[in-house]
């Protein structure tokens, strides 16, 4: 299994600079057969399977993982692939639309730690936490709803407030993970090219229609803005404790293997293993064997 982890052409290092340019959507790490990719990754699902039961069992740690990405990067599909046949009792996922007006009377993290993950169960977070500095940095005009003191225009968040949000981003994300929180955060790099050829298929297949909206290409307009916005994100919040991984998406089959090798490899750091019982209820249970065995059905 290829080392994504520490990958340079994935990793985001932390404590970089960072500009998404950096980074190519179409990058496979050497690998060019999709067939390969896609028995890669079920292998993966499958280790992740029994790791998820360990984890269960172990009670200590939880998992959140961060999607982050454009329309049309993939997403849904990449969570649907690489989550496939962990047991949805284990598995929590929230999609972050819009904040609700209880939402808006909160401050801005607090709707995240309402959708944390339990202790032994992984959390998906589809979009997350970091909207806060991406669509809400490239439209300034929602922090209006947020009626922050001293925010009364567009104009009043400068550097110093975005640098402030990074700061209380990374210091939430710290905390977590000093509390067994183990924070993976993938940014699904797509092209604008191949945004476009994905936009063109749900549009062209009736079957798609539904996925597509026109917001997406109001939202396209603002590409460079978004770029420049992801690229703060990057060099800002990728620490140590929760680095981001900028996922190369033009090759969806890739996408998926290299987010579940990711996983896989950062499970299998973790000292994960099953409770151990103790002596008296190593008593009771070959009592309860005994019981079983000598009874006449």
């Amino acid at each position: 299994m290829h080392d994504f982890i520490n990958d340079p052409f994935i990793q985001a290092r932390p404590g970089a600079s960072h500009k998404v340019s950096e980074f190519n959507p179409s990058y496979s790490a050497g690998l060019n057969d999709k067939n390969e990719a896609v028995s890669l990754l079920a292998s993966n699902v499958n280790e992740l399977i029994k790791l998820q039961e360990k984890l269960y069992a172990d009670n200590r740690y939880s998992v959140l993982l961060v999607f982050q990405a454009m329309d049309a990067a993939g997403k849904d599909g990449t969570i649907k692939h690489v989550m496939s046949g962990l047991n949805p009792q284990g598995t929590q996922v929230f999609s972050f639309k819009a904040p609700t007006d209880i939402e808006l009377d909160h401050d801005y993290l607090w709707r995240t730690y309402r959708y944390l993950p339990h202790r032994g169960n992984f959390g998906i977070f589809n979009r997350s936490y970091y909207e806060e500095v991406l669509i809400v940095k490239v439209h300034p005009e929602f922090l209006i709803r947020q009626r922050l003191p001293g925010v009364d225009t567009i104009h009043d968040a400068g550097k110093d407030f975005w640098k402030m949000r990074y700061r209380q981003i990374n210091a939430m994300e710290r905390h977590l993970s000093e509390n067994g929180v183990i924070i993976l955060k993938f940014f699904l790099n797509v092209s604008k090219n191949e945004q476009k050829e994905r936009f063109l298929k749900r549009i062209v297949d009736e079957s798609r229609n539904w996925k597509f909206s026109s917001t997406d290409i109001a939202e396209r307009q603002y590409w460079d803005d978004y770029m420049q916005a992801y690229s703060d994100m990057l060099s800002n919040t990728s620490t140590e404790v929760a680095p981001w991984y900028v996922i190369p998406a033009d090759k969806k089959w890739f996408m998926r293997y290299a987010v579940s090798s990711i996983i896989l490899s950062r499970l299998k750091t973790l000292d994960l293993r099953y409770p151990i019982l103790s002596k008296s209820e190593t008593i009771r249970l070959a009592e309860a064997k005994q019981m079983l065995q000598s009874e006449n059905l």
